[in-house]
């Protein structure tokens, strides 16, 4: 007996049978249980994801000999022809060969006359939207009012080329594309049913270059099979998809971490070496930085990965803005990649601009001035502003719980800018009032206004850099309905502000600005001016 391929061996023939698509089965099998049948039926989907099967199935389970079911016998006349495709009340039409209105006119002519063996006459037009404009509207008086006995299902992979008037006749279920975990299940059970040893790692590859598609999996599944000479090894699959040693986009993510670029290029270079496709380095360096991301916040998305000890590394040692920062770069490279002059350049490009764009974590935020220097030739004017003038920032008291003893004499500001912290870190600390600290416990008020900032990853940053700032452990505890205008954002805030009107004072009660005013019938605009920092 010939080989059959597993894509055909391994066909639904029934809707228990099917992976995945549950919405629709259950609206097709309470439909068939509950008699409710509509004329016309319309499946929508992408390749590989089961609109023909599923067509087929409620194809049989219509014309069952035992009456109409979710679940056909499979062993009568009827069902045993469906499934060997010469049942002859289901006549399956592929539109995109069958285009001209002739061709829809000549399937239509029989469509009055009862069926010869079966209980409905069953129209598959598969690729439904190749058809013409003209075919569709000989198509449409029939698909409006059908005989009783006729059942038109309809296939599509692009439900939006055809017309509203026949979308308006047709109960529509779009089936959709099939998750990895999905497809990677089904593949182990198949290849345990046809005793094929397997490395899980290698179904993983399978499922994830089938696009959704489980139909294009067990096509993949086949070749490999063959590839391997009757097993499935990782290597030897990822060779054959042509897929990315992700050893060598650890070691990428590596240097990025190290800030190396020498490391870096020499991963390029062996890359190179291997006449690896660049635009799918890239693209599997992407996905790798949003399982970086995903882990820093919930950790439990690595169990199961097959490098799960060197990502969570990785994860541990890249901080989440810089994540963030590579992800969106590695986005506009991979746009901007076919417009390098070489794709090996245009990778070592959007790598090196990682590291050029990588904030400076070895200087923390820079502290406020306290002096008020302004812009243009303008002279500073200290006595200038009014009396009433809110006092500078710098005068502003430390808050009254603060410690006042031993290293914790600093004010919580001036602690803030020597943590080194920067990002949103920086922004969780800068954006809280200590309100004191007993023993190991430091407790921090943050307003409402600012109670997004809190993170279980950001407050163990800022718990860790305190400890080392303190030279022991610390615990961090929150409280709400702290004073953003004690925080040393809102301290900074004023400085600025204060600063800001100093400056434009300075430029208004300048001899040589107010002698162009006069002469010009000049204004200074505020927005213009800013202060200098000295």
């Amino acid at each position: 007996m010939s080989y059959q391929v597993l894509a055909r061996k391994w066909r639904p023939r029934n809707f228990p049978a099917m992976v995945g698509q549950a919405h629709v089965l259950r609206a097709l099998i309470n439909a068939l249980d509950n008699e409710r049948l509509h004329h016309a039926y319309l499946f929508t989907g992408t390749r590989g994801v089961g609109k023909t099967t599923v067509a087929r199935i409620f194809a049989k389970s219509l014309n069952c000999e035992t009456g109409v079911s979710s679940t056909p016998c499979g062993e009568c006349g009827a069902c045993r022809e469906i499934d060997e495709g010469r049942f002859v009340d289901l006549i399956e039409v592929d539109a995109a060969s069958r285009t001209k209105v002739e061709d829809t006119r000549e399937l239509l002519e029989n469509v009055q006359y009862a069926p010869t063996r079966g209980r409905y006459k069953v129209y598959l037009i598969d690729e439904v939207h190749m058809l013409s404009a003209h075919s569709f509207n000989a198509l449409l008086k029939t698909l409006e009012e059908p005989p009783p006995h006729v059942k038109f299902l309809l296939a599509t992979t692009d439900p939006q080329k055809l017309p509203v008037t026949i979308l308006s006749r047709c109960l529509q279920f779009n089936l959709k594309r099939m998750a990895p975990e999905m497809i990677g299940g089904h593949l182990a059970h198949v290849l345990a049913q046809e005793g094929v040893e397997f490395d899980p790692a290698a179904l993983t590859l399978i499922a994830a270059g089938a696009d959704g598609s489980m139909r294009d999996a067990l096509s993949l599944l086949d070749q490999a099979i063959a590839y391997g000479g009757g097993k499935l090894v990782e290597d030897e699959v990822r060779a054959m998809l042509g897929t990315i040693d992700r050893g060598h986009v650890l070691r990428l993510l590596q240097g990025l971490a190290d800030n190396d670029a020498t490391a870096i290029l020499e991963t390029v270079n062996d890359l190179a070496q291997q006449g690896t496709d660049f635009s799918a380095v890239l693209a599997e360096l992407i996905s790798q930085l949003h399982t970086l991301a995903l882990a820093q916040l919930a950790p439990a998305t690595l169990e199961g990965l097959a490098d799960q000890q060197a990502l969570a590394a990785l994860a541990d040692k890249i901080s989440a803005e810089d994540i963030q920062l590579y992800y969106q770069i590695g986005l506009i490279g991979r746009r901007d990649l076919p417009l390098a002059p070489e794709l090996r350049s245009g990778l070592e490009m959007v790598l090196l601009r990682m590291l050029a764009f990588r904030p400076d974590s070895s200087t923390a935020q820079p502290e406020a001035q306290a002096q008020t220097p302004v812009t243009g030739h303008a002279r500073p004017a200290t006595t200038s502003a009014p009396a009433e003038r809110r006092p500078s920032a710098v005068q502003e008291p430390a808050p009254p719980t603060a410690p006042t003893t031993g290293p914790d004499a600093c004010p919580w500001p001036e602690v803030v800018q020597q943590l080194g912290l920067k990002g949103m870190a920086y922004q969780l600390a800068a954006n809280s009032v200590l309100v004191g600290r007993q023993g190991t416990v430091i407790r921090l008020a943050l307003s409402k206004q600012h109670a997004t900032l809190r993170s279980k990853t950001l407050e163990q940053r800022l718990q860790q850099a305190l400890s080392k700032y303190y030279g022991e452990s610390v615990r961090l505890e929150f409280v709400s309905g702290g004073d953003n205008s004690q925080t040393p954002a809102g301290i900074q805030q004023r400085q600025a502000e204060d600063r800001q009107q100093a400056a434009v004072d300075a430029i208004s009660t300048d001899p040589n600005v107010q002698r162009i005013r006069e002469v010009f019938d000049a204004q200074v605009v505020p927005d213009s001016v800013r202060p200098l920092e000295q």
